[in-house]
């Protein structure tokens, strides 16, 4: 690979030195990371480092690349359901790029179809302008399971419509994820928008095993925070649970928070799914990220109030309301509680997500032509820096 570079370019080329890198596919001691722009250029040896390269020693740790989160809610005191605008987008995705995510998928829970339409124009004004950290859209509801809604106002639930489908098949062309149940959603229109380029995960759902199947070969490709909101695995019904543990084809997030999910029980999905088929999301809320102006504590969903206490976010009769996770914790959670090996969670919180959303082309890994979405940890997997698209931010 040629490292020419135009002395004009407003970012030279830059050499990340003293780190060990987690690329995705390997682990590398005494290995430089060469960043071009906004992409990473190559993996060299320290004394193949271009002379014209500006470098910077990272001082120990590790250089991974960046977190993505394909359920968030909220961060930095801001909600999307609550002002579905570009500056509500822009505060949360600052918000969690302060703990390696840099790119994630603003997620609207159920509400009303006007909710939905601004939620979808805002997210793709943010995509067109290059917003930092905003990837797409994920769209959890309305076409849900009333009995298994969770925090969801039941008010907005209902099965799609030929107004429904015709905003969700306007989402072709935008990276974007939607939670349904399958019992509720008929299989054509699964095939019809999982062939339009949407990812479809079962989410908040009673199906039974049988109709979690049916939705798979419908399109459904992943499941939505397993285990949470969603028909149990049982001995003679494996329900929606078993569904997805058995499906080697299916990706599966997964909240790892020490409330949303037993640690056994991430334990043993992570053995049952197939390799690079599990991986981390946060379904965080307004606290992640909170700051003075907009301190952490309770804050509003669908008017009702919602308390946060010992890292739980939790309704007055006590219904778990997303939670106040963040990606740098989930990955320590999953090595320090779990027991997951450090390289795989850290694909769990980068290279799986992009695999199923379709990037890994683009993101995910430590690879020449991917974006230059980084995330520098130290020894205690806390966040130092990190980069989107080349640019470097110290949270």
């Amino acid at each position: 690979m040629s490292h020419a570079h135009s002395p004009a370019a407003d970012r030279p080329l830059t050499a990340l030195v003293n780190a060990t890198l987690h690329t995705g596919d390997a682990v590398l001691a005494g290995a430089a990371l060469l960043i071009d722009g906004p992409a990473i250029a190559a993996i060299v040896a320290p004394e193949a480092i271009p002379r014209e390269a500006e470098v910077i020693d990272l001082g120990g740790g590790i250089l991974a690349p960046g977190f993505i989160d394909l359920q968030v809610n909220g961060g930095g005191g801001a909600l999307f359901n609550d002002t579905p605008d570009l500056p509500t987008l822009r505060r949360i995705a600052e918000a969690h790029r302060r703990f390696g995510t840099t790119g994630l998928l603003p997620t609207l829970i159920t509400d009303s179809a006007e909710k939905r339409a601004a939620a979808v124009a805002a997210v793709r004004a943010a995509v067109a302008e290059g917003m930092p950290g905003v990837l797409g859209i994920h769209l959890e509801g309305p076409h849900i399971a009333p009995a298994r809604r969770g925090v969801h106002d039941a008010r907005f639930i209902a099965p799609p419509d030929a107004d429904d489908l015709a905003l969700l098949g306007g989402l072709s062309g935008l990276p974007a994820l939607v939670t349904l149940a399958p019992e509720a959603v008929p299989p054509e229109p699964v095939r019809r928008l999982a062939a339009a380029g949407l990812r479809i995960a079962a989410g908040h759902s009673t199906a039974t095993w049988a109709q979690a199947k049916a939705g798979f070969a419908a399109g459904i490709t992943g499941v939505t925070h397993l285990f949470n909101a969603m028909s149990p695995l049982g001995s003679r019904e494996p329900g929606m649970v078993g569904a997805a543990l058995e499906d080697d084809t299916v990706w599966c997030g997964i909240i790892v928070d020490g409330h949303h999910v037993h640690d056994a029980s991430v334990r043993l999905a992570w053995k049952a799914k197939a390799p690079g088929r599990l991986f981390l999301v946060t379904d965080a809320m307004p606290p992640v990220g909170a700051s003075e102006d907009h301190p952490a504590g309770g804050f509003q969903l669908y008017g009702e109030e919602i308390r946060v206490k010992d890292g739980r976010c939790v309704t007055a009769d006590g219904t778990l309301a997303g939670s106040a996770l963040d990606m740098a914790t989930a990955v320590r959670n999953a090595v320090e509680r779990v027991g997951i090996p450090l390289d795989e969670a850290l694909r769990m919180a980068s290279a799986y997500p992009a695999d199923f959303m379709g990037m890994a082309g683009r993101r995910g890994r430590l690879r020449p032509g991917l974006a230059a979405d980084l995330v520098h940890l130290d020894e205690r997997l806390r966040v130092r820096t990190t980069w989107i698209s080349g640019k470097m931010a110290v949270p």
